[in-house]
């Protein structure tokens, strides 16, 4: 049982982390932030690959003769950044991350400089890209003039990150609504539940979190983790998202979501039933009751379990490289950013498209460290790929994640 008090720092976590600026290759605000948390922890460690995707685990754990578990979660979130100054009031930037076009017009956006210097900015429309890494740049680019007429581009630098402008973060009725719960809700999620696993070093499994980069251009840093063997090929991978709450399907505030798979594959059978063995055991029954059973109103804890096909995870790319791993989510509304997303889809909408921000429940959030604390100590925790250790996937999944490396490992610096 997570006390009270604990709770509450752990929804101190989830404020902070999720208004965090981050892009695709620009983490490193992120990154900081775990940095001093870690630090703060003197029974934890961290360590870094060689793509800067970054790893924590606990000091002198006592560990066990299973499998270590690796917890993922992203550390970017859809988000411009700076390619050229354009004039003392005009910068063109690159969008890295999924977002329809529809919602670029007039957009509002702010800056923020290398020294955290916040410059309120509205888009001007899209323009050419100069050429990336010896190519055509796979991002869309955009003109932004600075909104203040006082206000200038000096101080900023080609690399410097922009994001929507957005309302502070804030809880209301349960629901937090806040500038970037994908991938960021889920940083604080890990970090909460190693806050309590950290507790049980001494008959806890071998449990460690790795935060990879550049997630929302195609899991580069996931790619990158898989390519540098920054995991060990017996490792156990627990890939956490966001993902996009269908209402009737999978609501918010219906509790974690132990996800099967998604547009691009299915994840390891036997690992994604022994996660879901452990919500049963937290919640008292299944996701979904038989036909033969009534509905416990009366439960508490809640979860879901689905397929969520609606986009693509890590836990495909951690897969197709040979490792059990499955996806464990929180469903999200205002999915990056965009307002009445499915109206805006349907060319039903009753006004412009608008940037907004994103939304989880407290409750599910809260659900998934249970679940996360709960695999952490669970033995029966495992899985069976068939593939074995170290063999790759055949399928579509191989070719989509040497394409997306060839074209996009540049952000990494690689």
């Amino acid at each position: 049982m997570i006390s009270a008090n604990r709770r509450e720092m752990h929804r101190k976590w989830l404020l902070e982390v999720t208004q965090i600026p981050t892009a695709a290759g620009k983490e490193w605000r992120v990154a900081e932030y775990i940095r001093r948390w870690v630090k703060a922890r003197p029974g934890l460690e961290l360590a870094s690959d060689k793509s800067g995707n970054l790893v924590v685990s606990i000091r002198d754990a006592k560990g066990t003769d299973l499998a270590p578990v690796y917890i993922t979660a992203h550390l970017d979130h859809p988000a411009f950044v700076i390619e050229r100054i354009v004039s003392p009031s005009c910068v063109e930037l690159s969008f890295r991350g999924g977002v329809m076009d529809d919602y670029f017009k007039d957009a509002k956006v702010a800056i923020w400089s290398g020294t955290e210097t916040r410059h309120g900015a509205v888009l001007t429309g899209e323009t050419g890209a100069a050429p990336v890494n010896g190519g055509e740049s796979p991002f869309k680019h955009y003109t932004a003039e600075l909104s203040d007429s006082h206000d200038t581009t000096e101080g900023l630098k080609v690399g410097d990150v922009a994001v929507w402008d957005l309302p502070p973060a804030e809880i209301i009725d349960g629901i937090l609504n806040t500038a970037a719960c994908d991938d960021l809700a889920a940083v604080a999620a890990a970090l909460a539940a190693m806050d309590v696993i950290e507790e049980y070093k001494e008959t806890a499994r071998d449990v460690r979190l790795i935060f990879t980069r550049a997630e929302e251009i195609g899991f580069i840093g996931a790619i990158a983790a898989c390519r540098d063997g920054t995991m060990p090929k017996n490792a156990i991978v627990l890939a956490l998202e966001n993902s996009r709450s269908f209402p009737h399907d999978s609501p918010i505030g219906g509790g974690p979501i132990v996800r099967v798979g998604d547009r691009i594959s299915i994840f390891s059978p036997s690992l994604t039933d022994s996660v879901a063995k452990c919500a049963e055991a937290l919640a008292g029954g299944a996701a979904t009751p038989h036909a033969r059973e009534k509905v416990d109103r009366a439960r508490k804890w809640k979860w879901q379990r689905k397929l969520m096909s609606g986009g693509a995870c890590e836990a495909s790319v951690f897969c197709a490289a040979g490792y059990d791993a499955t996806c464990i989510c929180l469903p999200l509304g205002n999915y990056h950013n965009m307002g009445e997303l499915a109206a805006v889809q349907e060319g039903r909408n009753s006004r412009p498209p608008t940037i907004e921000r994103e939304q989880i429940s407290v409750s599910d959030f809260e659900g998934l460290v249970d679940l996360l604390v709960a695999c952490g100590q669970d033995p029966r925790v495992t899985g069976q790929n068939p593939l074995g250790p170290g063999l790759r996937a055949t399928g579509s999944v191989g070719p989509l994640v040497e394409k997306l490396w060839r074209e996009r490992a540049f952000v990494l610096g690689a």
